[in-house]
């Protein structure tokens, strides 16, 4: 991924997923903390900034939550004395990349709320559109927040629902009814897990079941993880709640019309890891077919076809099936750079690319290079990496590009910053390819995105400025620190 000046929180890839979520409910009483830390390992690629567990005894003190959180990754923040001191059959857990909201340690979830009904344990995946209004009118009402956080706002919302309904599930169902935006759910209450996910998919949501115990999570990578089987996706705009009986209920009072539904393309293009399936539909598969389209669409001559690490790697692949041009390894990636990575500084000879990427001069020395990657941001990456390859010894490097060209910002939780700052806005293809020193250079086609998704409705908003629902008048990511 190409993003501007590499930053701190992600110090390689440029374009941010805004987090992960996993939940368990062991229904044989087992403790569920250990489980769930190996599921956020597998969703890792969701959320390098702060990541925390939440966990609950549902046949103890109906009040009682362990919580534990903190920045850094999961092996960061966790320790297995930790983990040993986290009684509980029930939990949630959450890795977590701020596009709203400021990175700090108030703001890593899960958010524990203490109230009249007991307690509530919430995990967010999303971005809301309609936050400020909600929160104002909680202030206004005499809510105190603790974060700066949209989740904050769903988390009070469902725990005044529950003082006027008969379950925890049609509680979240009536919060839900009034947040608009982009939300996959995982909610914990005494004696449920609840899962929720927006009426038109922006984020995956997914069930899973081992042995005795019930899993809600972001994708099902996290579930092969920890050895359970997959048992469904949840559907766009249904509320699942696993109950003690072992039996899951579902709403699906929110649901829309299938064709009205609208996944965000950018997971099965980047944010996914290639080994999940979302809503039926393989990752890996969706990113080979990238590939693919590209060679059919943006064809060129060349000797050597390489992916950027690691998102590009399975269009590469992709392109070299198609084209019959051999498919070959141009980088290494360190991959012990963590969150803490200290960006060097414009006066020193360490460039931040090759402190996280190395070309092989072996493999592109003297040859013709196709380069495949997910995405351009700003450009501002990719011309370094272009540069590194013709240092290398490359002839000719030409870039391909597994997504269309950004041209909107993203409100539903990918940071896809404002217009001014996308490289695409107001600049041809040629001029893009300018700018970054390429030969040549091709985007994926608009009309090829659908096929990604194997015919499933998908946003596409940030290529065409055309929303499933009315975008805010302005920029809210970021908004509470203003």
């Amino acid at each position: 991924m190409n993003n501007t000046e590499l930053d701190n929180k992600n110090p390689w890839e440029g374009l941010h997923e805004e987090c992960g979520v996993f939940g368990m409910y062991d229904l044989s009483g087992g403790d569920v903390a250990s489980t769930i830390y190996y599921g956020l390992f597998a969703l890792q690629h969701r959320g390098q900034e702060s990541c925390g567990i939440a966990v609950s005894e549902t046949d103890g003190p109906k009040g009682k939550v362990t919580t534990h959180k903190d920045m850094g990754l999961v092996n960061e923040v966790f320790t297995g004395k930790t983990l040993e001191q986290m009684k509980g059959d029930i939990g949630v857990g959450h890795v977590r990349y701020s596009t709203a909201g400021a990175s700090t340690r108030e703001n890593a979830q899960p958010l524990v709320l203490n109230y009249v009904k007991g307690t509530l344990g919430l995990a967010h995946n999303g971005n809301l559109i309609n936050a400020r209004e909600l929160r104002h009118d909680l202030e206004y009402t005499g809510a105190i927040f603790q974060t700066t956080i949209d989740s904050e706002v769903i988390a009070y919302h469902i725990a005044r629902e529950r003082l006027e309904s008969k379950s925890a599930e049609e509680a979240v169902v009536r919060a839900c009814r009034k947040i608009k935006g982009a939300y996959s759910l995982v909610v914990m209450s005494p004696r449920k897990l609840i899962g929720a996910r927006d009426p038109f998919g922006f984020k995956p949501l997914c069930i899973g079941k081992r042995d005795n115990a019930y899993i809600i999570t972001s994708e099902t990578c996290a579930l092969e993880t920890i050895g359970a089987e997959f048992v469904r996706d949840v559907l766009p705009g249904e509320v699942v709640a696993i109950t003690p009986d072992g039996q899951i209920s579902s709403d699906c009072s929110l649901c829309l019309p299938q064709e009205k539904e609208a996944r965000c393309i950018f997971e099965y293009i980047y944010f996914a890891r290639p080994d999940s399936h979302i809503d039926g539909v393989s990752v890996y598969a969706s990113r080979i077919k990238a590939g693919r389209f590209l060679a059919m669409d943006s064809p060129v001559d060349a000797d050597l076809v390489v992916g950027v690490p690691e998102s590009g790697n399975a269009a590469a692949l992709g392109y070299a099936l198609e084209s019959g041009i051999p498919y070959g390894t141009a980088f290494v990636k360190n991959s012990y750079v963590g969150r803490t990575f200290i960006k060097p500084k414009q006066s020193s000879r360490e460039s931040s690319v090759r402190v996280k990427l190395n070309v092989l001069r072996e493999a592109v020395n003297g040859k013709r290079v196709i380069m495949i990657d997910d995405s351009i941001v700003r450009g501002t990456t990719s011309d370094r990496i272009v540069k590194m390859l013709r240092d290398a010894g490359a002839t000719e490097v030409h870039v391909r590009i597994s997504s269309p060209p950004f041209l909107w910002p993203c409100y539903f939780g990918t940071d896809i910053p404002e217009r001014e700052q996308l490289i695409a806005y107001n600049r041809t293809i040629d001029d893009i390819c300018k700018v970054i020193g390429a030969d040549s250079l091709g985007y994926l086609e608009i009309r090829r995105l659908e096929e990604l998704s194997e015919g499933l409705p998908i946003c596409k908003g940030c290529f065409t400025g055309k929303y499933p629902l009315e975008p805010p008048k302005e920029d809210i990511r970021g908004d509470f620190e203003r």
